[in-house]
């Protein structure tokens, strides 16, 4: 069961390719893009133990020489530590900027590498074998690379477009639990900002996502990434439309920015939060009926994800510290609080110059001090 989306980008196109089997079969897709038969594979130490082999078994049959990194898990590593290390180990190995590297690994690995790739030598070519559900419906597609830093997350990147993304779903049976609901979480999303239908199919089928089924996976992988590669295809630098992908997001990354980007949160549970933060706050200022707020936090919540604040921690947050983070998001304009709300579900849009009174309050009611 294959499914293959482009992205259409011009020149720059790629294909995502969704199915199963297709790390056993990584080589047959990579070699023909490659000017010499070597590559660089990234992977973190737990994705490397678990299928590392696999994947250089596929390329050896190939006939392409590959080199491995492996980084520590976690998203730790998305730092400026974490960059200056992978660079040095890419340049001790010669690779020349017609070769190509291989991003094997969730979101912090092929942020990383993609980030990577995007300065190593003013830029090399990467392909994206993402391993978790979250990076294969999200961050795998579109080239948005990055990593982490004190003030905020993904503050610090590039725009770097893979040449191939391969989403293997059976890679998904060693994916912990809770991993698959954050992923799930970002699947939600585009049913939340721009598809309806698709987000009542979702409220009836999470069971079956979550249980791995393979007719299921396809079809909620399959739409995630038809979405993000309509939106992309159409504004590429986020100067418009793309920014609906960001449901939840700033409400999120303020969280997550508080929690100190550790385990104790992980980016699809503040996304989660984030997106029933966002349709709460849309109801608080008129913009969205009550009901759709409460049907989107079931649904969010059916899955296993935080829907408020007091769902990840006990201790309150700090209101004033979590606008102050909310200040720093990528979408800010002059100063101004930019966030993506809803007038319904399915019907997501960016507001800008929100008033910081007004989140304050909204922060201070949902639980912070």
């Amino acid at each position: 069961m294959i499914r293959t989306i482009p992205v259409g980008l011009g020149a720059r196109a790629y294909d995502v390719v969704i199915g199963t089997g297709l790390v056993d079969r990584a080589g047959e897709h990579i070699a023909p893009l490659l000017k010499r038969k070597r590559v660089a594979v990234v992977s973190d130490t737990n994705v490397g133990e678990h299928h590392g082999e696999r994947l250089a078994n596929a390329l050896e049959h190939a006939g392409v020489a590959t080199d491995v990194i492996l980084v520590p898990p976690g998203e730790e590593t998305k730092s400026f530590e974490g960059l200056a290390d992978l660079s040095d180990r890419l340049l001790a190995l010669g690779l020349e900027r017609g070769d190509m590297v291989v991003a094997f690994g969730g979101g912090v690995v092929g942020d990383l590498t993609g980030f990577a790739a995007a300065i190593y030598k003013r830029g090399i070519d990467f392909i994206q074998i993402p391993t978790t559900l979250l990076a294969q419906v999200d961050s795998s597609v579109g080239g948005k690379t990055a990593i982490d830093t004190p003030r905020g997350k993904n503050l610090i990147g590039a725009f770097h477009q893979p040449r191939l993304v391969l989403a293997d779903l059976d890679i998904l049976a060693t994916l912990p639990a809770r991993e698959l609901s954050c992923g799930y979480a970002e699947i939600i999303k585009y049913g939340l900002l721009g598809d309806f239908a698709f987000f009542e199919w979702l409220e009836a089928n999470v069971h079956a996502v979550l249980e791995r089924d393979t007719a299921a996976l396809v079809r909620a992988v399959g739409r995630s990434v038809e979405m993000k590669a309509e939106i992309v295809a159409e504004d590429e630098k986020e100067n418009g439309r793309r920014a609906l992908l960001n449901l939840g997001h700033t409400f999120g990354h303020a969280v997550e920015a508080e929690m100190g980007f550790g385990d104790a949160l992980k980016h699809g549970e503040a996304v989660g939060l984030g997106m029933a933060q966002a349709f709460r706050f849309s109801v608080r200022q008129g913009l969205c009926a009550a009901q759709d707020a409460v049907r989107a936090e079931a649904a969010i919540k059916a899955a296993g994800l935080p829907t408020r604040l007091s769902d990840i921690r006990a201790e309150p947050f700090v209101a004033d510290a979590l606008v102050a983070h909310c200040a720093q998001d990528k979408k800010a304009e002059g100063g101004a609080l930019t966030f993506v709300l809803v007038r319904a579900i399915g019907d997501a849009f960016v507001a800008k110059d929100v008033d910081r009174a007004a989140l304050k309050a909204f922060l201070v009611d949902e639980g912070a001090v």
